[in-house]
C-alpha cells in the first residue's frame, strides 16, 4: 500500500445538520488524515465547473443548486491508498444501500442529499484537489 492523497467534500445537508466534526472523525477514524479543510461556500462558478462532467445529466442543475445552498467544507485526506480508504468509509451512493457504520449509511438523507463526496480515482483526487487547493494550503 502506499500513502496517498484524496479529495472530499462535506456537503450542505451535513454542515446544515452541523456534521463536520461527526464526519471528519468517522475518516480520521479510517486512518485518514485532514492535510487541508476550509469551509466555504460555492458560487455557481466554482459548482458547475466542479460538476462540469455532469453538465449534460438531467440532474446537473439541481446538484448545482444543492451545492450552493450552504457552505461545505472541502478537505485533503491522505492516508493509506486514500481514494479507496474514502471511499469504503463513505459508502454506497444510495444511503439505503450503504454498509453500515459508513458515513452516508449513519448521515445521509438520501441519494441527493448523501452527506460526502469524495474522488473515485487518484487522477481525479489530483484534479479535484487543485480544483479548490494551492500546493501551499496543503500542510501534511
Amino acid at each position: 500500500m502506499a500513502l496517498t492523497r484524496t479529495f472530499s467534500i462535506i456537503k450542505p445537508d451535513a454542515t446544515r445538520r452541523n456534521l463536520t466534526g461527526a464526519v471528519t472523525q468517522m475518516l480520521e477514524e479510517a486512518g485518514l488524515r485532514v492535510v487541508a479543510s476550509k469551509r466555504i461556500h460555492m458560487s455557481r462558478e466554482q459548482a458547475e465547473g466542479f460538476y462540469a462532467v455532469h453538465k449534460e445529466r438531467p440532474f446537473f442543475g439541481e446538484l448545482v443548486d444543492f451545492m450552493m445552498s450552504e457552505p461545505v467544507v472541502v478537505q485533503v485526506l491522505e492516508g493509506e491508498d486514500a481514494v479507496i480508504r474514502n471511499r469504503d468509509i463513505m459508502g454506497a451512493t444510495n444511503p439505503a444501500d450503504a454498509a453500515e457504520g459508513t458515513i452516508r449509511k449513519t448521515h445521509a438523507l438520501s441519494i441527493g442529499e448523501n452527506t460526502v463526496h469524495g474522488s473515485d480515482s487518484e487522477e481525479n483526487a489530483a484534479i479535484e484537489i487543485a480544483y479548490f487547493f494551492s500546493e501551499d494550503e496543503i500542510v501534511g
